[in-house]
């Protein structure tokens, strides 16, 4: 979403966004209470966010801790080639491990972070050995264990 589709979102598609956020499984009904229009002029705001590709979809949310998934370790990769065809090379291996929750290419002293979560460190070596070793152009990698999730915030904080 470039700057102007941004800014053809106005207070009542924000209120929608905030609200699913919060309950994605809310009726179109309560919806329209809770941003205070009728039911039809937001089951159609609701559709042309869908189309619109803003919201790109609904799922469950998952406590990690108690799915035993509680070892956090922040990756700092650094590649040995960054051309396109690598990067992109890159991207499609990582989006194969279900291990990296998150991956971002950073303009910086390092060419992208990832987030990866598993149950232990052994667990999380395991990963490091059998797929992160193995991804396309890496040239090495900087591996930090958080400890403790401070703040984690939804998209619904900053809308």
């Amino acid at each position: 979403m470039d700057q102007t589709e941004q800014s053809d979102l106005d207070r009542f598609d924000r209120a929608i966004l905030r609200v699913l956020a919060g309950d994605g499984r809310i009726s179109v009904t309560e919806l329209a209470r809770e941003i205070g229009l009728s039911k039809s002029p937001t089951q159609a705001r609701l559709r042309r966010l869908e189309r619109d590709g803003v919201i790109t979809g609904y799922r469950a949310l998952f406590d990690p801790i108690r799915l035993g998934l509680d070892h956090v370790s922040f990756v700092e990769v650094r590649l040995h080639d960054t051309r396109e065809a690598a990067l992109a090379e890159f991207n499609a291996a990582v989006s194969k491990i279900p291990e990296i929750e998150q991956v971002h290419l950073i303009a910086g002293n390092f060419d992208y972070l990832m987030k990866i979560r598993t149950q232990s460190m052994s667990d999380y070596r395991r990963v490091l050995a059998d797929h992160i070793s193995t991804l396309p152009h890496l040239a090495n990698t900087s591996t930090y264990v958080a400890m403790q999730a401070v703040k984690e915030n939804a998209v619904s904080d900053v809308i």
